[in-house]
């Protein structure tokens, strides 16, 4: 088990990168359908060594679609190629539903006493000046053991989602990205987003800063704007006000930066800018979001960005059978 540390905010290296038609994990995927087809626990066997115990893989977590836990986690090893690499060494913050979605949930920030031998806990500076504080973070890509054993832990506990920070443990203060949420009002409907995301590319073009798209797995599209090293929270909060404003400026009956609902114009896209700070997550690629039929936040290309994009057809079962190509095309987003 790798030892818990304090982290510093010193540089650190970008992990290799796994190859994206690569099935490294596929006796896991095994191990997990033999588990679920007995009485739904046991033990897993993963790389390096390490072990992690599963348990109810046959729980409904989507149980309008019939998916389980055991789906679940089936799916996340199956793009693992890159989920892993995307959230290696990157604080989580967990959103549990034990219970499936129908249920109750709640977030999670401290891992607990209990985590496993095998799972990756670190005390993350969150505030600077404040004391370290204990996180799950992903593991990191030269032990894929524990990367996989740390994502799985945390979908064992009834997480769904895979939320995490802008930055990475090795250099926590450093975000690797600023971040652009379009949200839309219901009368702007998801064809509204498609035309607020044109404008933000076109004015991120305008500035020749490269930018990536994913659908959010629910109503909107993230943008990922990637930062020069070294740069700070404050760089990327200022960058993504900038543009979030300036298209709102000249858009004002197609974008909003108003956080408040009262006060938004309706039939408006929010221009969400406000989440560039530590501490702050991201639903990561390929993390399946809490909603019926078990919705994929999924990697888009510019050229797709159309009034023909229909993001609820990304889901698990559809990702999974559109896998090399989808982690192929985050790769060539995120250069």
């Amino acid at each position: 088990m790798p030892a818990k540390r304090r982290t510093q905010s010193s540089s650190r290296p970008r992990p290799p990168r796994r190859g994206a038609g690569a099935d490294p994990f596929a006796d896991v995927v095994a191990q997990l359908e033999a588990i679920e087809r007995g009485d739904g626990e046991g033990e897993l066997r993963l790389p390096g060594d390490v072990t992690l115990r599963v348990t109810s893989l046959a729980k409904p977590y989507f149980p309008g679609d019939g998916i389980t836990k055991g789906d679940l986690m089936r799916f996340y090893v199956r793009v693992a190629p890159v989920l892993l690499d995307a959230i290696a060494d990157r604080p989580l913050v967990l959103r549990r539903y034990p219970g499936g979605i129908d249920g109750p949930s709640f977030h999670q920030h401290d891992p607990g006493d209990n985590t496993p031998d095998g799972v990756r806990v670190e005390e993350v500076v969150v505030q600077r000046g404040e004391p370290a504080e204990r996180r799950l973070v992903g593991g990191p890509v030269d032990e894929p053991g524990v990367a996989l054993a740390t994502l799985l832990y945390t979908v064992q506990l009834g997480t769904i989602p895979v939320n995490v920070w802008h930055s990475r443990v090795g250099s926590i203060a450093s975000p690797d990205y600023a971040v652009l949420d379009l949200d839309p009002d219901p009368k702007a409907g998801f064809a509204g987003v498609i035309a607020v995301a044109r404008l933000v590319h076109d004015a991120l073009a305008r500035r020749h800063l490269a930018s990536a798209a994913k659908t959010s797995g629910s109503r909107g599209i993230h943008m990922l704007i990637p930062l020069p090293g070294g740069s700070s929270f404050d760089d990327a909060a200022s960058l993504a006000e900038e543009i979030a404003s300036e298209v709102a400026t000249e858009h004002p009956e197609m974008a909003t930066v108003e956080r408040s609902l009262d006060e938004r114009r309706r039939g408006t896209v929010y221009v969400d800018h406000l989440q560039n700070a530590a501490g702050k997550t991201l639903a990561a690629v390929f993390s399946v979001r809490a909603r019926p039929h078990a919705t994929v936040s999924t990697p888009i290309t510019w050229r797709q960005v159309t009034t023909t994009l229909q993001p609820e057809r990304y889901t698990i079962r559809t990702v999974t059978r559109q896998r090399d190509s989808l982690m192929t095309r985050w790769r060539s987003l995120m250069g």
